[in-house]
């Protein structure tokens, strides 16, 4: 069984990482048994563009694997008429060339272009199977009115030629199928995310410091929200004077907002208990140095970060968005908070900031929440399954291919 999988850039993040991680889960395994059949052999090729300046590379862990991607320049993060027509033709080509049985696109741009030269591959009358994971969507706060309904009516049309569509949490699914209408229910698979997190499962947890270190994790980007966790580090240094020395804010990641962000923390005053230390490769050596992790975005479909804080035992505060809710288990491994609700933001963050203790609980209960739901291993084995039932429902091994 051969599948192509394709994904805009390998930068870091959450999506980047599972493309990786089903790459070579389905490229060395050929240990599982289907209903009807024994043996199969699994053999995958990772198409991906080029990561821009300003965004971490994880191209890194795919070649550490032994994973050498397919490179489509062209396939960047930008709208642009020339060179997604050529990514287009590109991919449509390497897709004649490899002949798969599932194309499997993460990711909103790769999935448009590789969707559309699925299509016109099986327009040939040729067999594959097509996949899509939304990791989340750009249909809310991201582009304004008109390009937001133009992007809505173009999933409708491409979830017409898609096989199967995967989001990564149940409130995903539900934001697509009921609140934008993009196809109907049946044609979703909720198959969460999964990570190797044997290093963050080891940490020590709740380990009291003179010193609380919070931090958020991600792109410097407008939809992250970093400017509202300022203004709370702002005001909780206005509000608790005789501990300000004793609190620090960690930004980790890199961006284009990056200097207008440090900027900010200066206007503020905030500037000495403010590190950015951008992207470090390095889980453990983030989360072991921190006592509490936020998220103020103002879209997610299932944020890594939190995933990860809570593996490593460390409790989160975080904006209710998205797919957020569906990890977090509110006042019992971090707190919940309405969008943009920066008052009870900050009075949560002191909670935490103020109570040892219940960081220990929190980070305690946390790490038991994630431990398996979002391990390697399981994500495979989901994905597995479901490939197989694709392929397997109308009777014939290899149905894809003829």
């Amino acid at each position: 069984m051969k599948i192509l999988r394709i994904i805009a850039r390998l930068n870091i993040g959450g999506p980047a990482r599972n493309a990786v991680l089903l790459t070579e889960g389905f490229s060395t395994r050929p240990d599982f048994v289907g209903t009807h059949s024994n043996n199969i052999e699994w053999e995958t090729v990772l198409v991906c563009g080029e990561v821009e300046g300003n965004e971490g590379d994880m191209m890194y862990l795919a070649r550490g694997k032994g994973i050498e991607p397919v490179m489509v320049a062209e396939l960047g993060r930008e709208l642009s008429f020339w060179d997604d027509w050529r990514a287009f033709w590109k991919i449509y080509k390497i897709i004649c060339q490899e002949k798969p049985d599932i194309v499997h696109t993460h990711t909103a741009k790769a999935g448009a272009l590789g969707r559309a030269a699925a299509c016109l591959y099986k327009v040939k009358g040729l067999r594959c199977k097509v996949v899509h994971t939304f990791h989340g969507h750009v249909l809310h706060g991201y582009f304004g009115g008109i390009k937001t309904w133009f992007f809505i009516r173009v999933e409708k049309i491409l979830a017409l030629f898609t096989d199967k569509i995967i989001t990564v949490s149940q409130t995903l699914k539900k934001e697509l199928v009921e609140g934008f209408g993009i196809a109907p229910g049946e044609k979703f698979e909720v198959v969460e995310l999964g990570f190797e997190l044997e290093e963050l499962l080891g940490l020590p947890v709740g380990e009291a410091g003179r010193c609380v270190n919070i931090g958020i994790v991600g792109r410097l980007a407008p939809i992250k929200n970093h400017k509202m966790l300022m203004r709370i580090a702002s005001s909780i240094v206005q509000r608790a004077e005789r501990m300000a020395g004793n609190i620090r804010f960690v930004i980790i990641g890199d961006g284009e907002l990056r200097h207008e962000l440090e900027r900010y923390a200066e206007e503020l005053g905030i500037k000495e208990m403010v590190e950015f230390v951008g992207w470090v490769k390095d889980l453990k050596k983030i989360y072991e140095e921190l006592d509490i992790v936020v998220l103020t975005s103002l879209n997610e479909g299932t944020p890594v970060s939190i995933i990860e804080a809570m593996a490593a035992g460390r409790p989160v505060v975080a904006s209710d968005v998205g797919g957020v809710k569906d990890i977090i288990k509110d006042g019992e491994s971090g707190y919940l908070v309405g969008s943009g609700d920066e008052k009870d933001f900050s009075e949560r963050l002191m909670e935490l900031i103020n109570d040892a203790e219940k960081r220990r609980r929190f980070g305690q209960y946390g790490r038991s929440l994630v431990k398996d739901r979002f391990s390697k291993d399981r994500l495979i084995k989901d994905t597995e399954g479901l490939y197989n039932t694709m392929c397997y429902h109308e009777g014939a091994f290899r149905l894809c291919s003829g």
